[in-house]
């Protein structure tokens, strides 16, 4: 059984995958505390694979991201076995404090400050924190590489950050910027 906070259907916000259908499983529990997330995600209904392939089963898109709280403290092979059986594509958004299950098609790995586990993911996703913030990879090799500006909830703070985000990435090509698109769309 797993402890589901809640499944949603709305387009992806942030990455590679920005403006793309998906089906969202949000997993309860996290092993971090970060200051600045933004996640409510402590309340749970236990479901199994079946009833979590069923849900989700509702809507048309077949693009299902298991995100959290941490995905990876309960994301295990039955469950990528039978969303794979029905049709879907997996991706997940992790810490990368844990390991992941084998049949997850797309990992975005969102490193916070807590000693990373995966050395190889499909992006590197780096919440980009002050105007004085330097990304580290700490070695994680990944095919795209994104820093995030970080949503501080104060307009002025979240400007100057965007602006240092950018130049950043200007200057640094090998990077890409990654705005929380349902954010400033307004969509979930």
């Amino acid at each position: 059984m797993y402890r589901v906070n809640e499944i949603f259907y709305s387009l992806q916000g942030e990455g590679r995958h920005t403006g793309r259908a998906a089906v969202f499983v949000r997993f309860s529990g996290c092993n971090l505390r970060c200051p600045f997330c933004d996640t409510a995600h402590d309340s749970f209904r236990q479901m199994s694979a079946a009833d979590i392939v069923q849900a989700i089963a509702t809507y048309p898109a077949r693009f299902v991201v298991l995100t959290g709280g941490e995905p990876a403290l309960q994301a295990d092979e039955p469950l990528t076995d039978a969303l794979h059986a029905a049709g879907y594509t997996i991706a997940i958004e992790t810490n990368g404090t844990h390991t992941l299950p084998k049949g997850i098609d797309w990992v975005t790995l969102s490193p916070k400050a807590a000693p990373v586990v995966l050395r190889r993911c499909n992006e590197l996703k780096l919440l980009f924190l002050s105007p004085s913030f330097r990304p580290d990879t700490q070695g994680i090799d990944a095919d795209y590489y994104y820093l995030q500006p970080c949503d501080t909830g104060d307009a002025r703070r979240n400007r100057l950050i965007i602006e240092a985000a950018t130049a950043y990435v200007l200057q640094h090509p090998e990077w890409r910027l990654s705005l929380q698109t349902h954010k400033l769309a307004g969509f979930r």
